[in-house]
């Protein structure tokens, strides 16, 4: 496994993540991105990870409509087209996105909708080098949990699951359950502390100073052969500035104890 962080899309990037000791880096460009800025940033992006030696492991896109009750909304994925030739020039195998629940067709149709649209990704992709994964954050996307991985997943077996544990935490659901029996189709894994109190979200701390049993975590991705990137996910409102870096480094001397 590699250790990595998700920053910001510029050549400093790379820069710090070196001084870290960092292997790669993860880019999100998200809704409301300006995807066009960021493409033409790619030269810039592919000389310093060549200076550098530091890497781009994953490339994803969160929020987005990607279906709709007509069907595939085009423009997103010529989006998501256009960003997988992105991950292809930069050398990084993974494009990370979710499908939107349209709550005016079945389940079944959903279901039907997003293993077109990410089966259109997969064939377009693969031929790239660029495989696909669904991330498992509910954030305008229904394909975050067991079921829609068994009809979806089960359906595409290409597809692979961008997992946090911090995710299914807030869910209320056995993260380490769902690693075990999901972690073969794990192609890329985040690192985010949670904390819940009361039933209720209080924090997401750097890992190591939280509630997720990271040894056991790590020891089923072992158990599953997983041997992709670990992607740090600064996220909490409290650990910024100064204590935010310090946070930063925690967590990579935390992690670095269980990667051999």
């Amino acid at each position: 496994m590699k250790l990595g962080i998700i920053a910001s899309p510029e050549a400093a990037s790379f820069h710090q993540a070196h001084a870290k000791g960092l292997e790669f880096l993860e880019f999100c460009i998200n809704i409301g991105s300006d995807i066009d800025a960021f493409l033409s940033s790619v030269p810039a992006l592919k000389q310093a990870s060549e200076q550098t030696g530091v890497q781009v492991a994953s490339i994803g896109r969160w929020g987005t409509d990607r279906i709709s009750k007509e069907g595939i909304v085009e423009e997103e994925l010529q989006a998501s087209f256009r960003l997988i030739d992105t991950a292809a020039e930069l050398e990084c195998p993974n494009f990370v996105c979710g499908v939107n629940y349209i709550e005016e067709l079945s389940y079944y149709d959903n279901a039907t909708l997003a293993i077109e649209y990410f089966r259109k990704l997969i064939e377009y992709g693969t031929p790239k080098g660029v495989q696909i994964a669904a991330y498992n954050c509910h954030w305008n996307n229904f394909v975050d949990n067991e079921l829609a991985w068994t009809i979806i997943h089960g359906h595409l077996p290409e597809l692979g699951i961008k997992f946090d544990p911090s995710h299914s935490r807030y869910a209320g659901r056995d993260y380490l359950k769902e690693s075990r029996d999901w972690g073969s189709r794990f192609r890329h894994v985040h690192i985010k502390g949670s904390v819940i109190i009361d039933g209720q979200r209080f924090d997401d701390p750097p890992a190591g100073l939280d509630q997720t049993d990271w040894g056991t975590f790590m020891a089923i991705l072992y158990g599953t052969g997983y041997s992709g990137g670990l992607s740090i996910e600064p996220h909490s409102h409290v650990w910024n500035g100064e204590l935010g870096d310090k946070g930063v480094q925690f967590t990579i001397d935390y992690m670095r104890k269980f990667m051999f």
